[in-house]
């Protein structure tokens, strides 16, 4: 088959050992790939081998790619080479929340589907604010340690009684949980109504009243959404909840 003498090529030297194939590599190789680029894969497949490169290099990581010669750097500078959106690790972001939120609707429109046979009737909105609850709890609780310690940024209990920023997501899962089953409501509309009112007042002070720029813990501990509207609607949502779910069962069945 004849050489193309106009296709690009790209050098890249990434780690493959038997305990180690690094992620980055593969996302290296497959962005140049994609970018048309014909590429000259060196694997690494020792430590030592690994060691000798980077220092004969003057590099801390690998992968490292060249093109023409250059060296492009990392994975990260390989995006930014192309032009493609490198994320700064403290860059603010909605996106776990948009996340959250639309999976959360589209398992309430499953549910009620499932149940009526229909997407939308009060229980679809019912499920979405509960389900969202559950999902927000559990990143919560996934690293409980940090979104206690984010927490005590801003709420008003929690800096009073440090523990209850320990039991804030124990308190919006099981009022989640019941919530979707439609049970036990006269535990689940108190506990939401309580943390519901004393999240959303915290979050109103902070960021309304003192001005303050903080992360949200409301989608985990190692969160960058910024503290302010999306924490804002969880509490109030929790508050409709609470005050809608024991007036359903009491005047609509």
């Amino acid at each position: 088959m004849a050489l193309d003498h106009n296709s690009k090529t790209a050098t890249l030297y990434r780690m493959v050992m038997p305990d180690h194939l690094c992620p980055f590599g593969l996302k290296s190789k497959d962005l140049l790939e994609r970018q048309g680029f014909i590429v000259e894969d060196h694997p690494l497949t020792t430590q030592d081998e690994t060691e000798a490169f980077k220092k004969e290099h003057g590099v801390e990581t690998t992968p490292q790619t060249f093109i023409d010669g250059d060296r492009i750097g990392g994975y990260e500078d390989l995006r930014a080479h192309f032009g493609k959106e490198v994320k700064d690790a403290d860059e603010t972001s909605y996106g776990p929340v948009v996340a959250i939120f639309s999976v959360a609707f589209l398992m309430a429109l499953s549910v009620s589907w499932y149940t009526f046979g229909t997407v939308f009737s009060v229980r679809t909105v019912e499920w979405f604010i509960a389900i969202s609850m559950c999902i927000l709890a559990i990143q919560k609780l996934q690293d409980i340690e940090s979104f206690s310690t984010m927490f005590l940024n801003y709420d008003l209990l929690a800096r009073r009684w440090v523990r209850y920023g320990y039991i804030y997501p124990f308190g919006e899962a099981l009022a989640g949980v019941l919530m979707i089953a439609g049970a036990l409501i006269w535990i689940a509309s108190p506990v939401a109504l309580f943390i519901g009112t004393v999240g959303a007042a915290s979050v109103f002070k902070a960021v309304y009243i003192d001005r303050r720029e903080l992360k949200c813990a409301c989608v985990g501990g190692s969160s960058n959404v910024p503290l302010g509207f999306v924490s804002l609607t969880e509490n109030l949502m929790m508050i409709a909840m609470a005050i809608w779910m024991p007036i359903r069962m009491l005047w609509l069945g």
